[in-house]
């Protein structure tokens, strides 16, 4: 490489070194607005159910939010967070500077936005050069589940739930039923705990019954026989002042959870109040020893 040539991509990697150290400074009170995406946790929350090789395509470099395995390396602008990244993306720059074709990066494509197999260094170039369209090999994970770029994980965790709920009341009809628009929680998954809750709820009202009852009076029925009075349980006892950011249906399936463990380990007798009481007080020797007290006195 001749002189000049080196200093232009010594100078190219400063600068966006240094662009990826005052976006990291900007967004200092939340850091997650600067990271690159992960494939893997954005896999993990999204489940998509299977993969098809798209080939060839030009994928614009906007759309680019995230890496399989260099996400520590870049930030959400794809620039170069570490120094030791410094020989490797200088040697792409010099072959941008110089017109040399480089091979195809490969992504993943999943929800509409791609994430770096292979090319990373390429796609942070790209980046700070304004290339609009990079050529990449493509295989797609089909999702229903629709994402935008510039979305962070925070953002993408929210739409999955959103679409979780959306799914939970179009195929049980749970909000027609109960009137009740705000079963919502804060992390996945928790809506098939919830039918799970119903089915098991529907088995136990169907031993002493001579004809099966409908899906929709267990919905019904689990709805105000369990929610409800466990709902109550946690508002008495003020149990949300404990859990920042968490929703009374976090705190139900949790507290159902706890219960079921207890009742497993030491019989029947234990009452949600009490476990209400030991939930609240961080668990352990504290729920305990409100429960044992409290048998102590009525023996």
């Amino acid at each position: 490489m001749n002189y000049s040539l080196k200093t232009q991509t010594e100078e190219d990697f400063t600068k966006a070194h240094n662009k990826a150290l005052f976006n990291e400074i900007q967004h200092f009170v939340n850091q997650e607005e600067s990271h690159l995406l992960s494939f893997n946790d954005i896999k993990t929350l999204l489940k998509p159910k299977n993969e098809v090789y798209l080939g060839m395509m030009a994928v614009p470099v906007d759309a680019i939010v995230g890496s399989e395995g260099r996400y520590q390396d870049f930030d959400n602008h794809f620039f170069p967070k570490s120094m030791h990244l410094k020989n490797r993306w200088e040697k792409i720059d010099e072959a941008h500077l110089t017109d040399v074709i480089l091979p195809p990066i490969s992504l993943y494509e999943i929800g509409g936005i791609y994430f770096v197999r292979d090319g990373n260094h390429r796609v942070s170039v790209a980046r700070s050069k304004g290339v609009i369209c990079i050529d990449a090999e493509v295989v797609s994970l089909k999702s229903e589940i629709k994402l935008k770029p510039g979305m962070t994980k925070s953002q993408i965790l929210k739409a999955v739930i959103e679409y979780e709920k959306r799914v939970f009341y179009m195929e049980t009809s749970f909000g027609d039923i109960t009137d009740f628009w705000k079963l919502d929680f804060s992390a996945v998954g928790q809506y098939d705990v919830i039918y799970n809750h119903i089915l098991t709820h529907k088995y136990f009202i169907n031993e002493n019954q001579t004809e099966e009852i409908s899906m929709h009076d267990a919905i019904l029925s689990w709805y105000e026989n369990v929610y409800l009075p466990v709902i109550s349980v946690i508002k008495k006892h003020h149990i949300l002042r404990k859990f920042k950011n968490r929703t009374p249906c976090d705190l139900y399936v949790w507290l159902i959870k706890y219960w079921d463990e207890l009742k497993n380990k030491f019989g029947n007798d234990i009452q949600l109040d009490d476990v209400a009481q030991g939930f609240k007080k961080q668990f352990g020797i504290s729920f305990f020893n409100v429960f044992f007290k409290k048998k102590k006195s009525n023996s």
